[in-house]
């Protein structure tokens, strides 16, 4: 079964843009926190923020951080969403969940390509019949295992499973569906979104890289206004492997 990608901005910290500007300007004031908290307004925040943004000063919002709930991806994607390290995961386990009826990806290749989703949907659907055949097998085994052990019929029955499934999940591909939790905090998405927005990004992990741009932008405009690929701000870094599309580019995230 097919899946498609969902992305959820779960929490965020609270009012995200006046605690950057209220640690930012303590770093140059003789006065403390609460009387610098006074004297912010809307309108002060955003000049501030969009000078601090515009001069590249980001260690100020390490302060805040976004949690996101994520869907329909496949475990290629999730291989490289946890390269960006700091940051915290929490990812459904095959380990310890039973797919019954896995939910695969299909790359837009294969689906605008009919014999390729043809062969693409006979393989997963093999995958799931190999791995449901190879889950009895060994459950078989264990169940035999720990009843031998002394463990009831029903404890026997739950730890068979478990441990059946554990090697079973080996027969999935990397298409496999997955569902993941995560928290990075404002530095670590600007580095994020400089890598995985860009047009030479794999595609799957691009596309939720725009939606969850899109998410904070909403929640703390002025703090990513200028977050997005590498050349939306200055030149291209890839250099003879740019996408050679720059004033496209420039143009989408801008109005995104």
């Amino acid at each position: 079964m097919a899946s498609k990608l969902k992305v959820n901005l779960l929490k965020y910290t609270p009012e995200p843009e006046k605690l950057v500007a209220s640690a930012a300007k303590l770093c140059y004031s003789p006065v403390g926190i609460d009387e610098i908290e006074e004297k912010l307004d809307k309108e002060k925040i955003e000049k501030f923020l969009d000078m601090l943004m515009g001069l590249g000063h980001e260690s100020p919002v390490e302060h805040v951080n976004f949690t996101f709930a994520v869907e329909g991806v496949s475990r290629v994607l999730t291989h490289q969403l946890v390269r960006h390290r700091i940051a915290s995961y929490s990812q459904q386990s095959q380990r310890y969940v039973k797919l019954d009826q896995f939910e695969y990806i299909i790359p837009p290749s294969i689906e605008n390509n009919s014999k390729a989703k043809e062969l693409f949907i006979k393989a997963m659907e093999e995958d799931q019949k190999y791995y449901n055949e190879i889950t009895e097998t060994l459950f078989k085994d264990h169940y035999k295992e720990f009843l031998n052990e002394g463990y009831s019929e029903k404890r026997a029955r739950q730890l068979a499973e478990k441990k059946a499934i554990e090697d079973a999940r080996y027969v999935f591909p990397n298409s496999c569906e997955t569902k993941i939790v995560f928290t990075m905090n404002a530095r670590t998405l600007f580095n994020f979104f400089k890598h995985r927005c860009c047009n030479r990004a794999q595609w799957e992990i691009r596309e939720m890289a725009i939606q969850m741009l899109k998410q904070v932008r909403k929640v703390a405009p002025t703090l990513f206004k200028y977050a997005g690929p590498n050349c939306i701000n200055g030149p291209c870094p890839e250099g003879n492997m740019t996408c050679g599309k720059i004033e496209e580019v420039r143009e989408k995230f801008k109005k995104l």
